[in-house]
């Protein structure tokens, strides 16, 4: 278009106010790009508001901003038509985010009332959980389930994710999916991919399971360094990527959920099966996972295998919309107390504090000298607290509500009598 002004083919007025984005093919077709919704996005923040001229597959995702004026002809020459005709026509909005139903339910899972629990909390606090079986014990079963328990989008977190997805290119002329992301990675995944990177740099799965979920199953089957670059967005809720040229930052704040075997051959700690690993062999195994990255995770369960003749029980087992609407109360409490919608997992460690009962907060800090917890755990347990407190329509975090939380943390070896006594069944 600059040059069609330059060579006066057309006047500079016909294009002022006017923003130009699409791919223009060698017939004078005009074809798709990525990343329109960011573009979208910043040009309502201009004075005056420009109106955007885009490919007809790049409507649907333009659309999702509101008050945004756009125009998509299929051609140059028609585009020149038009302006010389002084009409710009606007472009078609009927296509809106989609829903896909997932037929995946809580219902369906068998037993396993502690897991489903712990991604309960997981789900209403936006914690991340770790969660150790051997093989069959239900963990990629229940880690797909996640989804179903979680809230809707809201209308910023929407965009926020079909911008990252539009750069992606992952939208292929829709307006994305009204649904949470959920990314399963496979181990064999580079570190590029999994975080972002390239000499024209991407997103990676991190930030494609932003406002999501991030499930990386056979957790210890991925290169310990690609794991280790989870450490900065799982801190931080961003990815900065670095190049000669620029430095580009993507959004990832994701919830994290691990799935690992407790050693090689799977059946360590299986009381129906041997485990033919030798000790160095479990503690090589177990040691790809670091522990500062370790640190990171709030909710760390141990899964048994289901009995078999419990998969024949036809009890009536909790739906996810039961579930959800409870993850849904307890999120609408985190938004009251905050005023927005950070989750307690993001929450301020010095404000959640402040919510814990003198006789919880004891039992924090003698937990806390005894099973050597670090700062950044002991400051998780409290987070984790807050959030069965709020599951509970608790104002305030009660003495039972950390003894949960505490249960959560990595196991020890060593006897200890009060991990003794967060163990036993006769604590509430």
């Amino acid at each position: 278009m600059a040059v069609l002004v330059a060579f006066e083919i057309i006047p500079a007025n016909a294009v002022r106010d006017l923003v130009f984005l699409g791919e223009l093919g060698l017939d004078g077709s005009v074809r798709p790009v990525r990343g329109v919704l960011p573009v979208a996005r910043r040009l309502m923040q201009l004075e005056p508001r420009p109106v955007l001229v885009l490919p007809e597959g790049n409507v649907a995702e333009a659309g999702l901003v509101r008050g945004l004026r756009c125009s998509a002809p299929a051609s140059v020459g028609e585009l020149l038509d038009w302006l010389r005709a002084g009409e710009l026509p606007s472009a078609s909005r009927a296509t809106a985010p989609h829903s896909e139903t997932d037929a995946a339910d809580f219902a369906e899972v068998i037993g396993q009332d502690s897991a489903k629990r712990a991604l309960e909390i997981a789900a209403a606090g936006g914690h991340n959980a770790l969660l150790i079986g051997p093989p069959g014990a239900g963990k990629t079963m229940l880690a797909r389930r996640l989804p179903s328990i979680l809230p809707a989008l809201t209308e910023e977190e929407l965009l926020e994710v079909t911008a990252i997805h539009s750069v992606a290119g992952l939208l292929n002329g829709s307006a994305g999916r009204a649904t949470r992301p959920f990314r399963a990675p496979h181990h064999s995944v580079s570190t590029a991919g999994l975080v972002g990177g390239g000499s024209v740099p991407r997103p990676g799965e991190a930030s494609l399971a932003h406002h999501g979920v991030l499930f990386l199953d056979e957790l210890l089957e991925f290169p310990r360094p690609t794991l280790e670059a989870l450490r900065q967005p799982l801190e931080d809720g961003r990815v900065t990527i670095a190049r000669a040229s620029a430095a580009v930052c993507y959004p990832a704040r994701f919830t994290l959920i691990g799935a690992m075997n407790p050693c090689p051959c799977g059946f360590a700690g299986d009381r129906t099966r041997t485990c033919l690993c030798a000790e160095s062999e479990i503690t090589r195994y177990r040691s790809r996972l670091s522990g500062p990255l370790l640190d990171r995770i709030d909710l760390h369960l141990t899964l048994a295998p289901v009995p078999l003749r419990a998969m024949g029980s036809q009890g009536a087992a909790e739906s996810s919309t039961t579930v959800r609407e409870r993850v849904e109360r307890a999120r609408a409490r985190q938004r009251e107390r905050s005023g927005d919608s950070t989750v307690n997992a993001r929450a301020s460690s010095r404000a959640l504090l402040r919510h814990l009962a003198s006789d919880a907060r004891n039992l924090l800090d003698s937990a806390s000298e005894s099973l050597a917890l670090s700062a950044r755990a002991y400051h998780k347990v409290a987070k984790v607290a807050r959030t069965i407190a709020d599951l509970d329509g608790a104002d305030g975090v009660a003495a039972p509500h950390v003894a949960e939380a505490l249960r959560y943390r990595p196991q020890l070896v060593t006897a200890d009598p009060l991990r003794d006594r967060l163990r036993s069944d006769a604590l509430p």
